[in-house]
């Protein structure tokens, strides 16, 4: 029976944060990630989560040194020079491997990822999320509209430079079992990346006269995507005015007329906000609804029931639990507008 060489046991070395450090700990994580929208992942998002991907995921402790790969994107243009001014030496200006270089393809393709090509044309804005509002006086709802993320393809060659052959394999197994899947993840601002192994190849110096040392290059393609929040957009939708009054309770000595707590007869104005131009309710009783004066308005539409049942009407009857949507053409788009009703119970 085999014995293991390692047995991991977690130990919680540092205690967990309580009351006011527990409040303020999750305050920061609220202002952290904050949003109602996803962050913008760009083309530099990308290389450092190749970097970390590379450091966490790929990591590699030789002979109880671990081994810290470069923490910086190589380009091919700039691997030679690289090579020259690197400060991986010794004593003797030597190279002093081991280490890891992390180079990226400058040529940066349209993805290949399926769920992202090609589905929505002409970087048309679709609905992502709905978010209340609230200013005080006025509730509402904002619309909140992204475009698809545009997939790309980047090339990464992570490069493992060492002087031993057992070193080689220490490496090499770690990239195996990470792949053993074809792909693996990496993690960019809460974005999960896929990332594929395509090619291995050795770039190993076997030169006699110089210091031999073994280079072994892996070809990995990141599947990622850009997110531009330059092109989200917010809207306006519903808006609702809360007005609130106070009445004098004391007695009028020159009298009052009697009001019916109950009338069968009572106006109502109905009021477009800025932006809106459609409007319905369900009235729970059956009415006759005459329409008066407009504002703002050039026509508008009856619906009952999602029914169209004319245009600039006088006069409309609704029963009970009908639903009656008004729809209007403004004359000012950026103005409100209103239309005044007079409703009699029947």
């Amino acid at each position: 029976m085999a014995i293991p060489k390692k047995i991991k046991k977690k130990i919680d070395l540092s205690p967990q944060k309580i009351l006011m450090e527990r409040r303020e700990e999750l305050l920061e994580y609220i202002q952290e990630d904050g949003t109602f929208l996803p962050k913008s992942v760009l083309h530099a998002d990308l290389d450092r989560g190749m970097l970390d991907f590379v450091k966490n995921d790929l990591q590699i402790s030789l002979e109880g040194e671990k081994v810290n790969p470069i923490d910086i994107i190589i380009t091919t243009q700039n691997w030679s020079q690289f090579t020259e001014s690197w400060n991986f030496q010794d004593l003797d200006n030597n190279i002093r491997p081991p280490f890891i270089a992390t180079v990226r393809q400058p040529d940066v393709k349209y993805g290949s990822n399926p769920s992202l090509q090609y589905t929505i044309p002409n970087r048309k804005q679709f609905y992502y999320a709905k978010v209340p509002t609230w200013d005080g006086q006025r509730k509402g709802m904002d619309i909140y509209k992204i475009p698809q993320p545009v997939p790309v393809d980047i090339t990464f060659n992570v490069k493992f430079f060492c002087t031993k052959m057992r070193h080689l394999n220490e490496f090499n197994k770690i990239v195996m079992q990470t792949f053993t899947s074809r792909q693996a993840y990496t993690n960019v601002k809460g974005h999960f990346v896929p990332i594929i192994l395509n090619n291995v190849s050795d770039e190993s110096v076997f030169d006699i006269e110089k210091r031999k040392y073994y280079i072994q290059n892996y070809e990995f393609l990141m599947m990622g995507f850009l997110i531009d929040e330059n092109e989200f957009e917010i809207s306006p939708a519903i808006t609702r005015a809360l007005t609130l009054f106070e009445l004098d309770e004391t007695k009028n000595k020159k009298g009052v007329n009697d009001v019916s707590d109950n009338p069968d007869k009572f106006d109502l104005n109905i009021i477009f906000k800025e932006g809106i131009t459609e409007l319905s309710e369900v009235y729970p009783y059956k009415i006759d609804m005459f329409f008066g004066d407009k504002k703002n308005i050039k026509d508008y539409s009856i619906y009952i029931n999602n029914n169209l049942i004319g245009m600039e009407l006088g006069k409309v009857q609704i029963n009970s639990n009908d639903k009656i949507k008004i729809v209007i053409t403004k004359n000012e788009e950026n103005k409100e507008s209103s239309l005044s009703t007079r409703c009699i119970l029947l």
